[in-house]
């Protein structure tokens, strides 16, 4: 039984680490932070549409490539966050820095995960690049950020989708593997 479970972390590295069971915790606890850290979400439309396709096309893929894609769309939305004037709006500055933190923390925990280092997903990056753009073009008012808030909330609920088909998927792997022997 161990050999088997380590010939399966041999072949997919990413399905044997135990912090993807935490993702989801310490998910929640971000969107609980971005919640409270400012005022109701805004039901305005970003004008910078939400990347949908991009997500269901990963969900095609390998569990390398979607880790990479979580990866990189923690860290994009962590650099908005970091390194964008946030001044105009009134959100709690306490909140604001936990949902930071944890924000971090998802980003590298998850990045030790993981064997490969390097990024994919170029459409991913034109879409972080149209949102920075949007926040400067706008001199990072209050409505943009707070489209930027809106739009976090719906990456982290895809991401945890996506987190929750990978331990799924590796879980039906290890049983149909399992039953084999």
């Amino acid at each position: 039984m161990i050999s088997l479970t380590i010939f399966l972390c041999a072949l997919t590295p990413a399905l044997c680490c135990d912090w993807l069971r935490h993702y989801n915790h310490y998910s929640n606890v971000t969107l609980t932070l971005l919640r409270q850290m400012g005022g109701q979400l805004t039901e305005d439309e970003n004008p910078v549409p939400f990347p949908f396709t991009l997500y269901t096309h990963v969900r095609h893929q390998q569990v390398d490539s979607q880790l990479i894609f979580i990866r990189d769309s923690l860290s994009r939305i962590s650099d908005l966050y970091d390194h964008y004037d946030r001044s105009s709006v009134s959100w709690d500055t306490v909140m604001t820095h936990h949902f930071r933190v944890n924000l971090h923390r998802l980003k590298e925990e998850l990045s030790t995960c993981m064997l490969t280092k390097k990024h994919l997903n170029r459409p991913l990056r034109r879409y972080y690049r149209k949102l920075l753009r949007t926040l400067i073009r706008t001199g990072g008012s209050i409505a943009s950020w707070e489209l930027i808030r809106k739009d976090t909330e719906l990456h982290l609920h895809q991401l945890q989708l996506l987190v929750a088909s990978i331990i799924n998927s590796a879980a039906n792997r290890r049983r149909s593997t399992l039953g084999q022997y």
